[in-house]
């Protein structure tokens, strides 16, 4: 395999640049970790027949105003969506993984809105590809990645907020860990800042990653603590969501 470059953003403010690149010759992996590109993985190995990202929750309410067989799916401050904060409804379902069980999501399409990980999905819309990235499917991105052989591959990590996550970090460096032997002197120096992280916490990864601060607040809310172990459950649903080029997420 050959890349000409492998880059890692590391912070929203990076991936909020996006709109003003030419990514055409660029493929594109989104980390999330913590939840949303977690928890579209697991939909879409549960069935979902798509998912549309979207970045604010009036678009989502709107795309269901179109087609009303649409699931509403999405958080804010880490909880559902409920009336009170959308001002119309309340979502179907949250950001957690562990709601997208096969009898709620197989066969449906989801319009779904997050603080960060749409966000950064739909800043990617002009990659030559742009998948989803986490630890529940690693290694057969990883292998889709040496399959697709890009000239460019950038690693975005949705962060929280305006700050860097480090499980998104996390995720980006285990990528770039699990194909370091291919990459020549193509890794960047964020690639291989975040190649390091990953290489230096592999061993302890779950009890590192619960530091973040992402963690520690999903462990202070008793219905979502559990999505973080499940989160980083390595190859467990082996899925690679893609977005096309009308913008919905499919395997």
């Amino acid at each position: 395999m050959s890349f000409s470059k492998l880059d890692v953003l590391l912070s929203p403010v990076e991936f909020e640049s996006l709109v003003e690149r030419d990514l055409s010759s660029t493929c594109c992996v989104v980390f999330d970790v913590l939840r949303a590109t977690s928890t579209m993985t697991v939909a879409l190995a549960n069935g979902a027949n798509g998912i549309l990202p979207c970045g604010t929750i009036d678009e989502a309410i709107e795309a269901r105003a179109a087609n009303p067989n649409l699931l509403l799916a999405g958080e804010r401050g880490g909880l559902r969506i409920t009336a009170e904060i959308s001002g119309s409804v309340d979502f179907d379902l949250g950001n957690s993984p562990r709601e997208m069980i096969p009898e709620t999501v197989s066969g449906r399409q989801l319009a779904m809105t997050t603080t960060n990980g749409t966000r950064a999905l739909k800043a990617c819309a002009g990659a030559q590809r742009v998948w989803l990235g986490c630890f529940l499917n690693l290694s057969v991105l990883g292998q889709a990645i040496r399959d697709c052989q890009p000239e460019q591959l950038l690693l975005v990590c949705a962060g929280t907020g305006y700050n860097s996550a480090l499980e998104d970090v996390l995720g980006a460096g285990a990528i770039c860990d699990f194909l370091w032997n291919d990459l020549g002197q193509a890794a960047s120096d964020a690639a291989r800042l975040a190649r390091d992280h990953y290489y230096n916490s592999c061993d302890q990864l779950l009890k590192n990653a619960s530091q973040a601060a992402n963690a520690r607040r999903l462990f202070g809310i008793e219905s979502l603590a559990k999505d973080v172990p499940f989160c980083f459950r390595r190859d467990t649903f082996p899925v690679i969501g893609e977005m096309g080029s009308q913008g919905w997420v499919s395997a």
